[in-house]
């Protein structure tokens, strides 16, 4: 390897002198900021980073940059990458400031309001750099130590908020090497495959000369129990990773079995009975792997009847699994923590760290009623995770895995449940006050109320509303689809204009003539949106209407 001391070779601009990769350059580059004098930039753009937040809103307000997406495309099309460094630290972060970020999507924005993506207390960066300086790797103890232990800890904080297991028990599991509480996973989506491979695998656990589903697979499974398929349960409203999960666990998303829902897009619990019934009566063979339940849907925010549900479960000896990835954090707010009533019921519960935790991307975890439950996916390698030893990631479907429990483990500590509390009640009785504003309104209608801070509506001028109320079902229709036509075309001029944010969704079949409708959806996490804020997008959204759309 060439040790010579770094070569600077003149470009053709005298302003610029181009960088050279050698060992020694590599070395600076490694260890320390490129020189002296770029120190001074350094510490200005970390600043920015770490401590401007509140100047960063102020100065920017909309959403993003008003650019099409074809036009910053084209700024994208260099494939080569260079054989010697290109520019320094200094002028690399420079360039993230100021070329990237003004388009890309400003989501702590107060009228960004579309998505279960929102602002992060400042804090959260600095404790994020942390964990990236310590780059612990939580899926070994020889990785991470102190870390593992932690992980557990924080595990068996939540898993207390859940279900509320008295102190005995977690003095036993909290730092218990032969039992797991839960684990952290990226996101909701791993979580729900957890819990739905735990169910799997102990529903068709070994027997006999078959080992298990784990070992054996599912062909062999279904032959051993003399089933011919499994099946879980959930509504339509259910996250498309239930299908995921299917698909990768072998019993085919064809199998997800829809159960029908109430005018507040709840299930109900009386269809859940009967489709559990109709399934144990139906010729072929079957068996329900689990039942879903859904703490805060991600179109409308519905929480599902878990009590009801968990009592139907229990009757029928069926693994219960609650998404209460967006909903979980409510159990804080002693307010509203009634809402998820049922929940200490459930198997198995998700929940996100980076919704209505307030985290970085990505964090998502996964909490077992059952301390052995994880026992059921349990894996072994000879150079990692070996029988005996306490390495979380044994447990877990994920394998190298940053310290966001740390982040969460801090967070806890600033915040206090009272401080999250504090959040989440903003955000529901802000979606409160929304739904009552959107009423108020003659071109707006109200479609969904909120149950926790997710609401939807449309544009739904009063003529077009007197058509669809019309006696002409055949009019009616055709006045529904331009309803539809019109939301699909004002989400996009808005979203396009950059100022503020809604997405939209479409609602199936839950009209009186059974059409499909197109809403704008609206997710209220962040507690410098205000009712305030929320007027001024309706009136954004009746003056696109008004110049482009009438």
């Amino acid at each position: 390897m060439d040790n010579t001391s770094i070569i600077h070779i003149k470009d053709t601009n005298p302003a610029r002198t181009r960088l050279v990769a050698d060992w020694q350059t590599l070395m600076r580059t490694f260890i320390r900021p490129e020189s002296d004098t770029g120190r001074p930039a350094l510490i200005k753009y970390m600043e920015q980073i770490l401590f401007g937040l509140h100047d960063f809103l102020k100065t920017h307000v909309g959403i993003t940059e008003e650019i099409s997406l074809k036009e910053l495309a084209d700024r994208f099309t260099d494939t080569r990458i260079s054989d010697h460094p290109e520019k320094k630290l200094e002028h690399v972060i420079a360039d993230l400031i100021q070329g990237i970020a003004p388009h890309a999507v400003n989501v702590a924005s107060p009228f960004f309001v579309g998505h279960m993506t929102s602002a992060i207390p400042y804090f959260m960066v600095h404790l994020k750099t942390i964990v990236t300086a310590l780059n612990q790797n939580v899926v070994k103890i020889e990785t991470s130590k102190l870390v593992s232990i932690v992980e557990k800890q924080v595990l068996a904080k939540i898993h207390r908020l859940i279900f509320n297991s008295d102190d005995a028990f977690y003095r036993e599991h909290v730092q218990n090497a032969e039992t797991t509480l839960g684990c952290f996973v990226e996101d909701g989506t791993l979580a729900n495959y957890t819990a739905l491979w735990v169910a799997r695998n102990q529903l068709l656990k070994p027997k006999g000369d078959f080992a298990g589903v784990e070992r054996s697979g599912v062909g062999a499974a279904l032959r051993t129990y003399g089933i011919d398929r499994c099946v879980i349960l959930a509504t339509r409203f259910g996250h498309f990773s239930l299908n995921k999960a299917a698909g990768l666990l072998g019993i085919g998303n064809e199998n997800i079995v829809t159960v029908d829902t109430d005018a507040r897009g709840r299930m109900d619990p009386g269809a859940l009975d009967r489709t559990i019934r109709i399934l144990q009566e139906s010729g072929k063979s079957t068996r329900v792997m689990a039942v879903v339940g859904i703490a805060g849907t991600t179109e409308t925010g519905a929480v599902d009847p878990l009590d009801r549900m968990a009592d139907i479960c229990r009757k029928n000896g069926i693994h219960f699994h609650v998404d209460a990835a967006w909903g979980g954090p409510t159990l804080m707010s002693e307010k509203y923590r009634d809402l998820l009533d049922g929940i200490a019921q459930a198997d198995s519960v998700t929940i996100d760290g980076h919704k209505q935790f307030y985290m970085p991307m990505t964090c998502g975890m996964v909490f077992f009623k059952d301390p052995s439950a994880l026992d059921a996916v349990a894996y072994y390698a000879r150079y990692v995770n070996r029988p005996g030893s306490v390495d979380l990631g044994i447990k877990s479907i994920s394998g190298s895995r940053e310290a966001n429990s740390l982040v969460l483990h801090s967070a806890l500590k600033i915040m206090g449940s009272k401080g999250y509390a504090l959040l989440i009640e903003h955000g529901i009785e802000t979606a409160e006050a929304f739904a009552q504003e959107i009423s108020k309104r003659s071109l707006f209608e109200l479609v969904t109320p909120p149950t926790l801070n997710i609401l939807t509506y449309r544009l739904c001028p009063p003529k077009l509303r007197e058509k669809l109320q019309g006696g002409d079902a055949k009019e009616a229709r055709r006045t529904a689809r331009t309803i539809n036509e019109i939301n699909i075309a004002l989400q996009r001029l808005q979203r396009e204009a950059g100022k503020s944010f809604v997405s939209r969704t479409t609602l199936g079949g839950t009209d009186s003539l059974g059409e499909d409708r197109v809403v704008l959806r609206c997710v209220i996490m962040n507690p410098m949106t205000t009712l305030d804020t929320l007027k001024a997008v309706l009136d954004e959204q009746e003056a696109l209407y008004r110049s482009y759309l009438v």
